[in-house]
């Protein structure tokens, strides 16, 4: 093997060998705070279970809280993937709506409804305002990644054109309610199904399609005048 070769191998193993470390701190984290309770587990005691040092659990975390929520923040990743493969003539709540169903329906990649462990941290979140806070982050950031990528299907800009962000916050929004429905009913494979009908009953709420700015264009908004135009 060249010289040229391994050293482009190189970065490649150290991101695998940086994911299985991540990933296993996250297991480790969500595991011992499902068994233990949030407040009993250290970072400490994720670093053990994970087999790694504890600086090493600093490089990936900011807190244990972080950690329990990363299966979360890879799931929004999941869903952003499905997004950005979206065929491009697809309207862009569409398209939302579509990766989302996607990742539910991942056959590799389990959703939510087929990963218990995943309802109950949700249910235990509920009870911690910490880790709520984590996987609301986590959320967040998901949600900043769709508009970004929302607003390049788009060919705008979502600093000045609003509507990327109003989308995701629809879609995401209906995936939230679906969320909420799903831990309060307590039935596993509901999810699928709440899913759907967040996303009908957000149809439904907008009616019929307003006439959209074109592509890459804002919305212009409509000028005020205070009162009837003086003659000079």
């Amino acid at each position: 093997m060249s010289t040229e070769e391994s050293g482009a191998e190189r970065p490649d193993r150290r991101s695998r060998r940086s994911r299985r470390t991540r990933e296993a701190l996250a297991q480790a984290a969500l595991e011992l705070v499902l068994d233990r309770g949030l407040r009993e587990v250290g970072v400490e005691d994720i670093a053990e279970r994970a087999d790694v040092a504890r600086r090493t659990f600093s490089r990936y975390f900011t807190g244990k809280e972080e950690a329990v929520a990363d299966c979360i923040r890879a799931d929004a990743d999941r869903i952003n993937d499905a997004l950005r493969a979206r065929p491009a003539a697809e309207p862009p709540l569409a398209a939302y709506r579509a990766a989302v169903l996607h990742w539910v329906a991942d056959p590799v990649h389990p959703a939510w409804h087929r990963r218990p462990h995943v309802f109950a941290l949700l249910t235990l979140a509920e009870r911690e305002p910490t880790l709520y806070a984590a996987l609301q982050h986590a959320r967040v950031a998901a949600q900043d990644d769709s508009v970004a990528i929302l607003a390049d299907r788009m060919g705008t800009d979502p600093a000045v054109d609003l509507r990327p962000a109003v989308l995701v916050g629809a879609g995401a929004g209906a995936l939230v309610a679906a969320e909420h429905a799903w831990v309060r009913g307590g039935e596993l494979a509901a999810l699928p199904a709440l899913v759907e009908r967040a996303f009908a009953a957000l149809a439904d709420a907008l009616g019929p399609a307003a006439p959209a700015a074109h592509p890459g264009e804002p919305d212009r908004l409509p000028q005020h005048h205070e009162g009837p135009a003086r003659e000079p």
